[in-house]
């Protein structure tokens, strides 16, 4: 089968979930706009999610995994994601479903366009303080990458594969996709979406991780700014 977009989803303990995720992205498959395939990245889970995300694997041949030797945290999951992706684009969701995988194709209608189209999510269903948290390390961000993006945390995201690659990743880039995609003087677009509450499963994230850890990032990303290496080819002989 000739696929256009691979959909990473990164599961760290997520075995109450993945049957749910079975079902809705097997629906999502019906009817998406690109011909789309799903790559599980099993970032070390401790629980019964490698054995599910075998058997679904094993029954849809749409459906394929890798699965580390121990946790590297989401921006290691994503960055093997891309690494093992074998479409033009490549695109992310998180494994708790808190964002609609039917939502790609608003996604894809910008795609003759932009290089990088993530989604803002829409009156969302989270906790006054994840909200706040959230709210503040966006603001954070915006001030030292000069994105213009609301909302990068939002796990619903797809890009152009070529430039995916080609991100340096390291723990907490993941935060910074837009900004990366900038550097390549790629163009980026937000567009919103909609959000759910967490149905089951536990949230991997707390006040440190989402306030404070980004804001050394931001001085990480400074860092790769400066050093970032970015180049053309006119001509091959």
């Amino acid at each position: 089968m000739s696929f256009e977009l691979t959909i990473i989803i990164p599961v760290y303990n997520e075995e109450d979930n993945l049957n749910r995720v079975h079902q809705e992205m097997k629906q999502f498959l019906g009817i998406a706009k690109k011909k789309t395939k799903i790559l599980f990245v099993n970032d070390g889970s401790k629980d019964n999610s490698q054995a599910l995300i075998e058997k679904i694997c094993k029954d849809n041949e749409e459906f394929t995994f890798i699965s580390f030797e121990k946790n590297a945290g989401l921006s290691a999951a994503i960055k093997a994601g891309f690494d093992y992706t074998d479409t033009p684009w490549v695109g992310y969701i998180d494994a708790d479903l808190q964002t609609a995988p039917e939502d790609f194709n608003i996604l894809m209608e910008f795609t003759g366009e932009y290089d990088l189209v993530t989604g803002v999510r829409s009156n969302r269903k989270d906790s006054f303080t994840k909200n706040m948290s959230s709210l503040i390390a966006n603001g954070i961000r915006r001030a030292f990458t000069d994105d213009g993006m609301d909302d990068t945390g939002c796990p619903l995201k797809i890009i152009r594969t070529d430039m995916a690659k080609r991100i340096p990743m390291f723990n907490g880039l993941h935060r910074f996709l837009p900004a990366m995609i900038l550097l390549q003087n790629g163009k980026i677009k937000q567009t919103p979406v909609r959000h759910f509450p967490r149905v089951a499963g536990v949230s991997k994230f707390n006040l440190w991780n989402r306030l404070l850890g980004p804001l050394q990032d931001c001085f990480a990303y400074l860092w790769m700014k400066k050093k970032y290496i970015n180049y053309s080819v006119a001509k091959q002989g």
